[in-house]
């Protein structure tokens, strides 16, 4: 899936601001960076933020059920958020590992397949 339900830009976009956050950078820096309104990107990150504790369980337990062998689980990354953004972006090994047409997908892509387009709907997970 490339986009977002009740997201008008791709979720690569939003994915790359998610990182961003991550890393430490605010809205208003990652907004122009990517030219979106800063008013836009300061509502998927509040929207991820809230929700990141339950996003990183839902993808720690992905990463579990797919990855061959026994998988580590990424550590701590600082702060809930980037925890939750460090479980995405460890799934994406996993899933391309075992179904080989992912590799060139985006994690973002994956993130959005795996939650059905809701990552940042309400109500999700």
């Amino acid at each position: 899936m490339t986009v977002l339900l009740r997201r008008a830009d791709v979720v690569v976009l939003i994915g790359a601001a998610l990182v961003a956050r991550a890393a430490g950078a605010g809205h208003r820096v990652i907004a122009a960076g990517l030219g979106r309104a800063p008013e836009t990107v300061r509502g998927w990150l509040r929207r991820f933020d809230g929700r990141a504790c339950s996003v990183r369980g839902l993808f720690v337990g992905l990463l579990v059920d797919v990855a061959a062998g026994d998988p580590v689980p990424p550590g701590p990354a600082g702060s809930a958020f980037a925890d939750a953004v460090a479980a995405v972006l460890a799934v994406v090994g996993a899933v391309a590992s075992r179904w080989p047409g992912v590799a060139g997908m985006s994690p973002w892509q994956v993130a959005s397949a795996v939650s059905g387009g809701r990552l940042l709907a309400p109500g999700w997970p």
